[in-house]
């Protein structure tokens, strides 16, 4: 069965910005995203613009060394994951992490905690293309699809031919 997905072109932090304008503007009442990218593809600067978008006041920390940041949000919490820093699934535990107050997972590096995480909804891909980026979003469950194909209407986004 193919999933589907949405590609496009993020030519500059501007539009990184608007992309998460656009997802939170979409987004279901409970999500889980898996942020993938290689290191300086913009997860986390996406994390931020998206939490912002959500109202996310006063300063938006980089969970890189913390490994969990929370955030209060319309609708519940966020928790924004990084587990680059992690050596598998089973550190997670330690964390104190509660799949029922969370409304918004965001999770950088999500292979790192394969089985121990939420089922994602949206996995969202992104890639240094230039002084840009790609960006793939994949719809990973029937929420998920969704939200894909609300994400289609959302005009200042640029397609990724260009």
């Amino acid at each position: 069965m193919s999933r589907p997905s949405l590609e496009r072109f993020l030519p500059d932090t501007e539009a990184t910005d608007a992309l998460g304008r656009a997802l939170a503007a979409t987004q279901p009442p409970q999500a889980v995203v898996y942020l993938h990218g290689d290191l300086g593809a913009g997860k986390s600067t996406l994390a931020r613009a998206w939490l912002r978008a959500l109202g996310v006041g006063g300063p938006i920390r980089s969970p890189t060394y913390t490994l969990v940041e929370r955030y209060p949000i319309p609708g519940g919490e966020a928790v924004h994951l990084d587990l680059y820093r992690i050596g598998g699934a089973g550190e997670l535990e330690f964390l104190g992490l509660d799949e029922a107050g969370a409304a918004l997972w965001l999770v950088e590096w999500p292979e790192r905690g394969a089985g121990a995480l939420p089922a994602v909804d949206l996995q969202v891909e992104l890639a240094v293309r230039g002084a840009g980026r790609t960006l793939r979003l994949l719809g990973m469950s029937a929420a998920g699809q969704e939200w894909v194909k609300r994400m289609e209407n959302q005009d200042d986004l640029r397609p990724l031919a260009e």
